[in-house]
């Protein structure tokens, strides 16, 4: 084997990788400035709102202004509101897409330390670009579900164990459980930020798992990292557990209250569970049937089908890979770093298939997909050279067949959320009330801190649904002796007048104002009046 086709697996990097990470990160960065301010529907409903409501200690002033993500651990929001509410907006999102730009770094690592060709650093650049132009990795830029960033603590954590493959398999023990348990500790950070991310955690250990040495070793290592992601999830999440808990009897709430049974809320999950496939037929093609029609696993629109090829690939290469004893190595790829690599993804996605089946909780593997696929091919019993006719094919096809969907954008301005809320006479003695599903959370930073926000109607909470934290609310208004406004979307004014009816209380309508805000509208801001008791039947 030549020097040059010899994998590198330090994770120092030459002056010229640092410069090509540098400019991918940078140009990253000016292409969220591009296309600027996230209009997404989480954004406005509580990735503004929720880090708004932690600092300035709204929990029990407002009801469930965002609906259920009112109780979503703050943590993850507030970097980016405090850079927003303090710095230009194009500095925020500069900032915002540089971190998400920050994803080729551990792909690259990663792709650099499988491969076993020539020119490697060049082979790994461009496949690692390749990882990063998914539909939905550049659909996502700029925005705030942050799936993307998240990515950054899964991934790194992942390439922390292919790069130090050989000192986690057979060198000192110490630095190896330290290795571990700082990976570990990565992707427990991801899961503590964000729970979608859990499956991933799963995937980590599989991982651990799958990466050679003794039986004795593969067990410490598991300990160690297992150790490491309980202090991450600890640390970034343990402190909100507590505080739901004790706010709401349910560290999740109100998630999978019929286990917790917090009264506030129903004996219920309140998880989407649309699009986790329930039949085994469907289970067995979903990357096929999400590859083609995004609305079979997802909200946001994307075409991509490197998910599902690597997929495809991996059936293949399931019995394939079994004759490799009786074949030449052909070089492409180490196997030492893509059985991790491919124990990771494989049990990340069947844990997310069983639980939530929402593909932007997997742009993770989005990203993965190309280098998975490399390393499929790479343990073909077959010469590198048709290995890489193969790949060849395989990435033309997904370039021909991808498409980018961009989500609506806002031009940047200052300051960074514009909402023309029409004055409340007396704050002090004024709450505003809120109807309907539209999301409106990114509205109330805007409203006098002194004005307590409810919202009576929406997914969470609704006029007639029975539990308890409904009950306080009727309870709350029904004493309230000052002025009442509500605020709804124009689109969903008639359900305004529903749920308020059920409330007693009807809006002053020659006094209502519209007004639009710099990422939407319109909404209607009305006065309300107590309506005369309903007459008995």
């Amino acid at each position: 084997m030549s020097a040059a086709s010899v994998p590198i697996r330090s994770p120092w990097l030459a002056p010229a990788e640092l410069v090509f990470l540098g400019a991918v990160i940078l140009a990253w960065g000016i292409f969220v400035i591009c296309l600027g301010k996230d209009m997404s529907w989480d954004f406005r409903n509580y990735h503004w709102y929720v880090p708004y409501a932690f600092l300035d200690g709204r929990m029990g002033f407002d009801v469930a202004v965002a609906h259920q993500a009112t109780y979503y651990n703050p943590v993850l929001d507030i970097p980016f509101y405090l850079l927003a509410t303090h710095a230009p907006s194009w500095l925020a999102l500069g900032v915002l897409g540089a971190v998400q730009g920050a994803n080729i770094v551990p792909l690259y690592l990663i792709a650099r330390s499988l491969l076993r060709i020539p020119h490697v650093q060049l082979a790994a650049a461009l496949l690692a670009l390749f990882c990063m132009s998914g539909s939905l990795t550049v659909g996502l830029a700029g925005t705030t579900y942050y799936d993307n960033v998240l990515s950054l603590f899964v991934l790194g954590g992942l390439a922390a164990l292919i790069v130090n493959r050989d000192a986690l398999r057979d060198g000192p023990l110490a630095p190896a459980l330290l290795i571990s348990g700082l990976a570990g500790f990565a992707v427990g950070a991801a899961v503590g930020l964000k729970l979608p991310q859990a499956p991933f955690a799963i995937g980590f250990a599989a991982a651990l798992a799958a990466l050679p040495g003794s039986l004795k070793r593969r067990g410490a290592r598991l300990i160690a990292g297992a150790i490491g992601g309980i202090f991450g999830v600890v640390l970034f999440a343990g402190f909100w557990f507590v505080k739901l808990y004790r706010e709401t009897g349910n560290p999740l709430f109100p998630y999978f209250n019929q286990y917790f049974h917090s009264p506030l809320a129903l004996q219920a999950s309140y998880r989407d569970t649309r699009f986790i496939p329930h039949r085994l037929p469907k289970r067995l093609l979903f990357p096929i049937l999400f590859s083609f029609h995004w609305q079979v696993a997802n909200d946001l629109p994307f075409q991509d089908i490197r998910v599902g090829v690597a997929y495809v690939m991996a059936i293949l290469t399931a019995p394939i890979s079994l004759l490799r004893r009786w074949f030449k190595d052909s070089g492409l790829i180490d196997p030492a770093a893509a059985w991790p690599l491919l124990a990771f993804a494989g049990v990340s996605y069947v844990v997310w298939l069983l639980i939530f089946g929402i593909y932007r909780y997997i742009l993770c593997l989005e990203m993965l997909a190309p280098i998975l696929i490399v390393a499929l091919v790479g343990l073909w019993p077959i010469g590198r050279r048709i290995q890489v006719a193969v790949l060849a094919v395989l990435a033309a096809a997904i370039v021909m067949t991808m498409r980018y969907d961009m989500l609506d954008r806002a031009p940047l301005g200052d300051p960074y959320i514009q909402v023309p809320v029409p004055p409340v006479k007396d704050p002090r003695h004024s709450m505003i009330l809120m109807t309907g599903e539209a999301p409106m959370g990114y509205i109330v930073p805007e409203i006098p801190p002194e004005v307590p926000v409810a919202r009576i109607d929406g997914w969470m909470i609704r006029p007639e649904d029975g539990s308890k934290l409904t009950a306080e609310t009727r309870a709350r208004i029904r004493a309230f002796r000052g002025d009442l406004y509500v605020i709804a979307d124009q689109y969903e004014v008639g359900r305004a007048g529903g749920a308020l009816a059920d409330y007693g209380l009807g809006m002053r309508w020659t006094e209502c104002q519209l007004f639009t805000t710099n990422l939407g509208g319109t909404y209607r801001f009305c006065p309300l009046k107590h309506l005369p008791p309903k007459a008995p039947r």
